[in-house]
C-alpha cells in the first residue's frame, strides 16, 4: 500500500478539522456563525482525541474494508497501520467465534442497528485478546443504508481470564461437592442403613420369641421408618442409579418419588439416547431437581412437565409449569437459580429463565454434547 492511500484512510475521523479551524476566519464573515462553527469543530476534535485516548477505534466502509484505525488498535493487534488499512477484520480473526456469531453481527449492523458484544481476537504475534465491542452504522440519508461502520472497543482480556479462573474454580467446587455427596450417600446407605437393617432383623427375632411385648413392635416400626428416612436422605444426596445407570433412570425415579411426595403430576418426555459424561449428566439431574423443587415451593400447580430433546450438537432440557410465574427483572437471584446457572456455566452450557406473572415459568437448559 502506497503512502497516498495510507493518507487517504488516515484522516477519516474528523477529516480536515484542523484545516477548517484555521481557515474559518477567511471564509465566514458572520462573526456569530464563525464562533459557533469554531466551537462545533473544536468539540469534534476533542471528541476524537478523547475517543482515541480511551478506546480501540476502527472505521470500515460498507463492505467491511478498514479505512481507519487509531494507535490503540495497532498497539493491541501488533499490526502496523499500513498492514491493516485496506484489509478487513478477518486479519485479526481468532477462529473462536463461529459463522453464526459473525452472521448475526453483520445482519444487525447492515440493517442499521447498533451491535454490542464481546469478541476474541488474534494479534499478529499469535497472542489472543478479548474486546468489548460496540459497532455503530452510519446511515446514508438518500439510500437509508449504512455507508460506514464505527467500531469502538475496550480490552477485557484480564476480566475474561478472571472469569475463566472463577469458572474453573466453581467447576472444581461442584466436583468436590458431588464427590462428598456421593461419599455421604454411600455411607448412609451402606453404613447406617445396613446397621439399621441388622437391628430390624434382630427385632424380628425378638418379636417371634416375645410376641407379647407390644413395645417391640412399636420399636420395629420406628426403626423401619428410620431406614426409609436414611434411604431418602441418601437418594437426595446422590442417587446411586445416576452413577450406575445414567441420568435417564435417575430422572425417572426422581420424578416418581417427587410426584408421590408433593402430589404434583410430572409429564416426562425423554428423548436422550446417549450418555454424556458424569459432569454433564449430573448437571442435568441437578437442574431438573432444583427446577421441580421451585415448582413445588412457588408455582401452586398440580402438574408440570420435563422434556429432554437431543440433537447432533446439544441436549435441550425444559422444565415447565403453568403456575403463578413471576417477573424475572424484579426478582433477586435466589440460591437455587444461582446454582443452576453455575452448573450450566461449569459445563459450557447456558440457562434461560422465562416467566410472567400468572403465566407460569419455563427453565431451559442447553447442554453441549462436545
Amino acid at each position: 500500500m502506497n503512502s497516498s492511500s495510507i493518507k487517504r484512510y488516515r484522516e477519516v475521523i474528523g477529516e480536515d478539522v484542523d484545516y477548517l479551524l484555521s481557515t474559518l476566519a477567511g471564509h465566514v464573515d458572520d462573526a456569530d456563525l464563525r464562533v459557533r462553527m469554531n466551537q462545533s469543530l473544536k468539540q469534534l476534535a476533542d471528541v476524537k482525541f478523547a475517543l482515541d485516548e480511551s478506546s480501540i477505534v476502527a472505521i470500515t466502509d460498507a463492505r467491511g474494508t478498514i479505512q481507519y484505525v487509531n494507535d490503540k488498535f495497532c498497539e493491541i493487534s501488533k499490526y502496523a497501520r499500513e498492514e491493516l488499512l485496506g484489509k478487513d477484520h478477518r486479519i485479526i480473526n481468532s477462529g473462536y467465534h463461529g459463522k453464526e456469531f459473525f452472521g448475526d453481527l453483520w445482519r444487525t449492523i447492515s440493517s442499521g442497528e447498533v451491535w454490542k458484544g464481546e469478541i476474541k481476537n488474534r494479534a499478529k504475534d499469535g497472542s489472543y485478546y478479548w474486546v468489548s465491542t460496540t459497532i455503530v452504522p452510519f446511515i446514508d440519508d438518500d439510500s437509508g443504508k449504512p455507508y460506514q461502520y464505527l467500531a469502538i472497543r475496550n480490552e477485557i482480556t484480564q476480566r475474561k481470564a478472571a472469569e475463566q479462573e472463577l469458572k474453573e474454580m466453581m467447576v472444581r467446587v461442584m466436583e468436590i461437592q458431588e464427590e462428598e455427596r456421593k461419599r455421604f450417600s454411600r455411607e448412609l446407605h451402606d453404613g447406617v442403613g445396613q446397621s439399621l437393617f441388622s437391628l430390624l432383623i434382630k427385632l424380628d427375632r425378638l418379636i417371634m420369641e416375645r410376641d407379647e411385648i407390644a413395645e417391640l413392635r412399636e420399636l420395629r416400626e420406628d426403626v423401619s421408618g428410620m431406614m426409609e428416612d436414611v434411604r431418602g436422605l441418601a437418594w437426595e444426596l446422590r442417587p446411586a442409579v445416576l452413577d450406575d445407570l445414567g441420568v435417564v433412570p435417575a430422572i425417572r425415579t426422581y420424578v416418581d418419588n417427587y410426584s408421590q411426595h408433593f402430589g404434583i403430576g410430572v409429564h416426562l418426555e425423554c428423548g436422550l439416547k446417549s450418555r454424556l459424561g458424569v459432569m454433564k449428566e449430573t448437571a442435568i439431574y441437578r437442574v431438573i431437581q432444583e427446577a421441580l423443587t421451585n415448582v413445588a415451593k412457588y408455582a401452586d400447580v398440580m402438574e408440570a412437565s420435563v422434556v429432554l430433546k437431543e440433537s447432533d450438537e446439544e441436549v435441550e432440557v425444559r422444565v415447565t409449569d403453568r403456575g403463578h410465574g413471576f417477573n424475572p427483572s424484579l426478582i433477586v437471584r435466589s440460591v437455587g437459580l444461582f446454582s443452576m446457572e453455575e452448573r450450566a456455566n461449569g459445563i459450557g452450557g447456558r440457562l434461560e429463565v422465562h416467566s410472567n406473572p400468572g403465566q407460569g415459568t419455563e427453565i431451559i437448559f442447553y447442554v453441549p454434547k462436545k
